[in-house]
């Protein structure tokens, strides 16, 4: 085997090492998390938004103590974004595995022989892949939420009609439907037992779902609460708004999915066309790097490719 070959694995092996010893030697136990809970779930304050991010920032960071734990903090909605996603890995450990992938992409670029230049690519595109992975888990969770959603007011509509309470009603829904609206409407039905005032519990899980028919269910129990009315007949007409929206939302994706599909094979064949031609001729494509004028054309191409993929985002993403 090739002796710097051998020492690049090496590297890679002690890298990964390092970087997870470093990590758990910095880890450890905070007493805040449980304060962050106690003071939640109590009441003795209403919390706001951004003391909701900062106590699900002090949940995601139980163990993350130290230098990853620094760097997260920096950014703010970070644990927000792992509290969406539901992300069953923890954010230190979560960071510790883009470093190694990243280091398991620039590897793998080597081993396959590729240009000197594509080797921070491989190691971006092995960084970004759990990232990709996160974001279309919390993607998929909130398209989950939002089909459910429908059927999780009708429920609530009919116990409300059967003499139930809202949060009565609250806890049909937990009790009843599946995840993830289950797991939403359970935290509101635990926050208001536990003396948070029923209205700021939905608006906490406004500020974990975004969801716009959401926002009308909270505003609407809002205004019930304070200047009353029928809440069961408001709940089957937001109901009936959102399946009406379904439908209309179905219909357009049908209508665009040529240019949904056109984009794909658009963004993808340049890509494809690189390393077929590399691999068939890679003295001719390595022209792109040993020139200036080549390495011009490689940013311009690349620099077309995020403009035309946010153009065509653009003409079939429509806004129901």
């Amino acid at each position: 085997m090739d002796p710097n070959l051998l020492i690049m694995i090496s590297a890679f092996i002690g890298v990964i090492a390092l970087v997870f010893g470093v990590g758990f030697a910095l880890q450890g136990k905070s007493d805040s998390t449980l304060e962050a809970r106690l003071a939640a779930f109590t009441g003795t304050a209403q919390p706001s938004k951004s003391e909701i991010t900062e106590a699900l920032m002090r949940d995601g960071l139980s163990t993350a103590q130290g230098l990853i734990g620094g760097i997260v903090q920096k950014f703010s909605k970070l644990p927000l974004f792992f509290r969406q996603a539901d992300s069953p890995v923890k954010i230190d450990h979560f960071l510790m595995l883009c470093a190694g992938t990243g280091a398991l992409g620039a590897m793998l670029t080597v081993i396959g022989r590729a240009p000197l230049p594509l080797i921070p690519v491989g190691a971006t595109m092995g960084f970004g892949a759990p990232w990709i992975w996160l974001w279309w888990r919390r993607k998929s969770r909130f398209a989950r939420f939002e089909k459910q959603l429908s059927d999780a007011l009708d429920l609530m509509s009919r116990a409300l009609k059967s003499g139930h309470s809202l949060a009565s009603g609250l806890n049909v829904v937990a009790s009843e439907m599946p995840a993830p609206i289950s797991t939403e409407f359970r935290t509101v039905y635990d926050e208001q037992n536990l003396g948070i005032p029923i209205e700021q519990a939905l608006r906490n899980m406004l500020v974990r779902i975004p969801n716009m028919d959401l926002q009308f269910f909270v505003t609407a129990v809002a205004i019930q609460r304070q200047a009353g009315g029928d809440l069961a007949e408001i709940l089957n007409k937001i109901s009936y708004l959102v399946r009406e929206r379904f439908k209309i939302l179905g219909m357009v994706k049908a209508l665009t999915g040529e240019g949904r599909i056109s984009g794909i094979v658009l963004m993808a064949l340049p890509i494809a066309l690189f390393f077929t031609v590399y691999y068939l001729n890679p003295d001719y494509v390595m022209l792109l790097f040993n020139r200036e004028i080549g390495r011009q054309m490689i940013s311009v191409a690349i620099f077309l490719q995020v403009l035309g993929a946010i153009a065509i985002k653009k003409i079939v993403d429509i806004k129901v």
